[in-house]
């Protein structure tokens, strides 16, 4: 755990207390049990838990720099990350998970419960059904994903949950610049505008990797996102 502690503030200013490494060690033990039974990742030694998951989720906060986010939501979250990571060093922000399959959201559920986190939320549905939904459309200052679809794509699904003012973030690998600028079209469309891709390097990790950021300058049209599975199908 050190090298992690020590890592999250060189590289990303975060400064782990006791307690939250505390919280980080429950939650790695408990993903690797439910990872025997429900093959909830494909990273499973606890090395690679620790760089690949919780050092990753705490690049986000390159992002946001000082001012965390107040409302943020996280879609396609999978076993929690980044959200989960991000809620233990933020217990200020209110934080929605949104998983559609069943045993993640449940494991989600239920490390939430096992670390006694408030104001943290799982929803399990599909990106393109919450965003239409009026609880959550538009609500939210940050929407962040990691490794859920090409940025085309992504777009659609995260741009309409984010207020006017707001911002996406997308956690990427190598692809990531060719990926935002492709996605130019669509995000516009949605009334995004890509504003930066931030390099993130993580120790023992040769590929590239990139934060992009997408600032929502207008109201997405209200027929996006289409129904489940379309914007897949068939991208802006």
């Amino acid at each position: 755990m050190d090298a992690l502690i020590q890592d999250a503030r060189t590289l990303f200013n975060v400064h782990l207390t006791a307690r939250q490494v505390m919280s980080l060690i429950t939650y790695e033990k408990e993903l690797l049990d439910w990872n025997q039974k429900f093959n909830l990742t494909a990273i499973r030694d606890v090395e690679s838990i620790r760089v690949k998951h919780f050092l990753d989720s705490y690049s986000c906060v390159l992002a946001w720099k000082a001012i965390p986010p107040l409302r943020l939501i996280d879609v396609g979250t999978g076993a929690g990350f980044p959200g989960i990571p991000l809620k233990i060093i933020y217990p200020t922000t209110h934080v929605t998970l949104v998983e559609s399959v069943g045993k993640k959201a449940m494991f989600c559920q239920h490390i939430i419960s096992k670390l006694g986190l408030e104001d943290i939320n799982v929803v399990q549905s599909r990106a393109e059904d919450i965003g239409q939904l009026p609880a959550h459309r538009e609500s939210y200052d940050w929407a962040v994903a990691r490794a859920v679809a090409n940025m085309t794509v992504l777009s659609e699904y995260l741009l309409p949950l984010v207020k006017v003012g707001g911002h996406v973030l997308a956690q990427k690998g190598e692809s990531g610049p060719a990926e935002a600028q492709s996605a130019e079209k669509a995000m516009k469309l949605l009334g995004g505008k890509l504003k930066q891709l931030i390099p993130v390097n993580l120790p023992g990790v040769a590929d590239d990797r990139f934060l992009v950021i997408v600032d929502k300058v207008a109201a997405t049209p209200g027929n996006y996102p289409r129904k489940a599975g379309i914007p897949a199908k068939t991208p802006l």
